[in-house]
């Protein structure tokens, strides 16, 4: 039994308070960061997911946007997942990830025509990990190679979103300063997880992550790409009224 509980959240409803205990929690495990970047990330964002403990206690968060966008002449949408931590007790629990498929599922139901995608940038193994678990298909992966079609869309959103930062040719954003990465040994790698293949191909692709460098990546959220618990997920969020 989970020990969170989830909590979808307008950003708009986000008080100082709460801004301030996010921070604190997400400053804990990054550096080479600040009030004024998180909380001006913050703002740009739509959804926070939050997790509160039995003491109602934020132990982790994190937030959404979505994007509307027209490419190669069609209406198409993206998820965009930006600052995200979990308190170290709480590792492994799988309340954020299940919260975060049913509100996928919710905003696939605001425009269930259109393709959508989640479209992250990632500059850790931990969450690199989570795209073979909720997909069959995902893009950059060592499985096969990146479909011209979705290398095109990856290259237009990174370029869109981070301009001159991101560099096409490694798939990789690369920001002038570090706007936060994980803190000393927080970054180290799990024993026995560098020989894992998802493990290995994300160090083959970002080896500077410990330095805030970021992996561009992408599913397409729909629900016969999706597996097992996130599928499950992703359907009671489009069958919701939320």
């Amino acid at each position: 039994m989970s020990k969170l509980v989830a909590e979808i959240i307008p950003q708009y409803h986000i008080d100082a308070k709460l801004r301030k205990t996010m921070y604190e929690l997400y400053e804990t495990y990054y550096e080479s960061t600040s009030f004024e970047i998180f909380n001006d990330d913050l703002n740009h964002k739509n959804y926070v997911i939050a997790l509160w403990d039995i003491d109602k206690k934020l132990q982790g968060f994190s937030t959404v946007a979505i994007w509307d966008f027209e490419f190669e002449t069609q209406a198409q949408r993206a998820v965009f997942s930006g600052d995200t931590i979990v308190h170290r007790d709480y590792w492994g629990e799988q309340t954020l990830p299940l919260a975060w498929c049913r509100l996928a599922g919710q905003i696939k139901a605001q425009a269930p025509t259109e393709p959508l995608f989640w479209f992250l940038i990632v500059k850790g193994y931990r969450t690199y990990r989570y795209l073979p678990l909720f997909a069959h298909q995902f893009y950059p992966t060592y499985r096969y190679p990146t479909p011209p079609e979705m290398q095109r869309l990856m290259d237009y959103l990174a370029e869109e979103k981070f301009g001159p930062d991101y560099d096409p040719k490694t798939g990789l954003i690369r920001f002038p300063v570090s706007r936060g990465h994980l803190r000393g040994s927080w970054a180290d790698i799990k024993e026995g997880y560098e020989d894992k293949p998802d493990v290995r191909y994300f160090l083959e692709r970002n080896p500077d992550y410990g330095k805030g460098e970021e992996l561009v990546c992408l599913m397409e959220l729909r629900e016969d790409n999706m597996r097992s618990h996130a599928r499950r997920g992703f359907i009671a969020g489009m069958n919701s009224e939320g």
